[in-house]
């Protein structure tokens, strides 16, 4: 992409190091606005935002994986839908501790995760405040959107990968160890779901949400929007090898705690109720991620947790408490 013509100053400076660093995984930059051509059917739009000591603290991660964590995040609200990436708005508010080398770093981070799901930067915003924060906005297209609201009794419940990888991560932040290869990568570098949702959604999947807050939270958006019932066996979920063998020391439950961390990024898909353990080997092998049947849907309201036939009662992560 040819360099766009800049004014003078040291943001446009600072942008100019961005763009040239990023090169190809940026859009066509330049104006005051980006541009998105009709024709791509039904546009998806999300944001979110990452502010440092609420979603991410430098002393655990480098800014390239900051970066990232932050696109992934909001990239995976459109796997969430089943919609194709066509790129992100990233607006950076930057404290004054980092300069235009450490700006690049971080929009590497942004735009590496970007090029991952075949997005582009399309543009956004620099600012200066008291701590990092970055918000992202995405962009995506689809035909038919996988919405929360299709669940249909006698559908049956699924989730992609493994749950917990993230938890078992900041478990041991927390403690001042250094977590599990797998589960640091799980939670420095998530992977949106983007060609397992599409997948899903090509075999008639009825409503689909992000785990991007757990579980035994999340569940409750997908119940509510259906107007159903979950019954959910969280003995059955698929919990991340390092988060079991975390607990294993302390005597914790892996799968209450699969099923309460957020940040793995994983999709609950209901699905209908042909689809079967044959498909799940094919979603496998399409996609390289597996998918695991962890409850039904039913007449009634909210979402019943259950574990070796128990009701159990967990709680999921809250923004604001």
């Amino acid at each position: 992409m040819p360099m766009p013509s800049l004014g003078a100053g040291r943001e446009f400076d600072r942008i100019r190091a961005v763009l040239a660093a990023l090169g190809d995984v940026v859009a066509d930059a330049g104006d005051d606005c980006a541009f998105i051509p009709p024709g791509l059917g039904v546009i998806a739009l999300s944001t979110d935002t990452s502010v440092e000591g609420v979603h991410f603290r430098r002393e655990w991660l480098s800014l390239e994986e900051i970066g990232w964590r932050a696109a992934a995040g909001a990239l995976s609200d459109l796997a969430a839908v089943a919609a194709e990436p066509i790129g992100v708005l990233a607006a950076l508010v930057l404290p004054d501790d980092l300069g235009e080398p450490e700006t690049v770093r971080l929009m590497r981070g942004i735009g590496d995760a970007t090029a991952s799901v075949g997005g582009k930067v399309l543009g956004g915003d620099l600012s200066s405040g008291p701590v990092l924060a970055i918000g992202i906005t995405v962009i995506g297209s689809c035909v038919s959107p996988v919405r929360r609201t299709g669940a249909a009794v006698g559908d049956s419940l699924w989730v992609t990968g493994s749950l917990g990888g993230a938890c078992a991560a900041l478990l041991s932040l927390q403690a001042g160890a250094l977590p599990a290869p797998a589960a640091r990568a799980v939670f420095a570098r998530p992977a949106p779901r983007i060609h397992a949702a599409r997948w899903l959604a090509d075999r008639g999947a009825r409503a689909m949400i992000d785990l991007s807050d757990g579980l035994a939270g999340d569940a409750g958006h997908l119940a509510a929007a259906s107007g159903v019932r979950l019954r959910i066996d969280i003995g059955g979920l698929p919990v991340h090898p390092d988060l079991v063998s975390r607990v294993a020391r302390t005597g914790e439950s892996a799968v209450a705690l699969a099923a309460m961390g957020g940040e793995d990024y994983e999709l609950l898909v209901a699905m209908p109720s042909g689809f079967g353990e044959s498909d799940a080997g094919e979603h496998l092998h399409s996609t390289g991620v597996p998918l695991t049947r962890i409850g039904v849907v039913e007449a009634g309201l909210g979402v019943d947790l259950t574990e070796g036939g128990v009701s159990v009662s967990l709680r999921s992560f809250d923004h604001f408490t």
